[in-house]
């Protein structure tokens, strides 16, 4: 039933999207893409419907990476290397916010500590997050994370970068048209890691229904004697 879920996530993907650009053609502004206040020099999209959706796909990511973990301890490493990225990526989404209305650079201090658990748990793990790759590897859903991340962190970074636009548009320059375009290609990002955690989710399930939960607590603590642990 693969292909039901994804004409799910297509509909589902389309509908959302013909919902926010349908709001800015039917009430031009509704968006909020170049909100100025202040204090704001700039402006900022940080009150756009398109940037509050994203925390809270995250926050979904992050809900189903928990899920994993309880639910099949083997993918457990892994599962929770990606929830924490979730919870990474919502608080660099969150940082117009933690800036302006607690304390400044918030948002870098709390992305440095959750960082640095991530890393340490990766390091501490590593032969645990190899095993759980190999196993569920080939993986619709971490290709899928990986293309959202593709998308995230390098086309949305280069293609949003405010000098191409003001080279490409010169005298025309407006900055919601470079606020406008990264935040649709971000939540595109969003969008594929959702459906990625999603399949992720589903493939790991799938894995615990016909491996009975004694046969891999038998696997592990044989991997365990055979490293010298007891």
């Amino acid at each position: 039933m693969a292909w039901f879920r994804y004409l799910i996530y297509f509909v589902a993907v389309a509908f959302v999207t013909w919902l926010l650009t349908s709001m800015e053609i039917w009430s031009p502004g509704s968006l909020q893409l170049h909100v100025v206040r202040e204090g704001d020099v700039l402006g900022t999209s940080e009150f756009s419907p398109i940037e509050i959706i994203q925390p809270l796909i995250l926050a979904i990511c992050a809900l189903l990476m928990l899920w994993v973990t309880r639910s099949y301890p083997p993918q457990r490493p892994l599962a929770a290397v990606f929830g924490g990225l979730a919870v990474v990526f919502a608080i660099r989404e969150c940082d117009y916010f933690l800036d302006r209305y607690f304390v400044d650079n918030l948002w870098q201090v709390l992305v440095a500590i959750s960082g640095a658990f991530i890393i340490a748990f990766g390091y501490r793990n590593r032969r645990r997050l190899r095993i759980a790759l190999v196993r569920i590897w080939p993986s619709p859903g971490l290709t899928l994370l990986f293309a959202g991340a593709l998308v995230l962190f390098v086309f949305s970074l280069l293609i949003g970068h405010e000098p191409l636009w003001m080279s490409i548009l010169g005298d025309d320059y407006q900055r919601v048209f470079k606020l406008a375009l990264e935040e649709f290609i971000e939540l595109i990002g969003y969008f594929l890691w959702l459906i990625g955690a999603f399949e992720y989710a589903w493939q790991a399930r799938s894995m615990a229904s016909v491996e009975p939960q004694h046969v891999a607590q038998r696997r592990r603590e044989k991997r365990r004697s055979g490293s010298g642990y007891s």
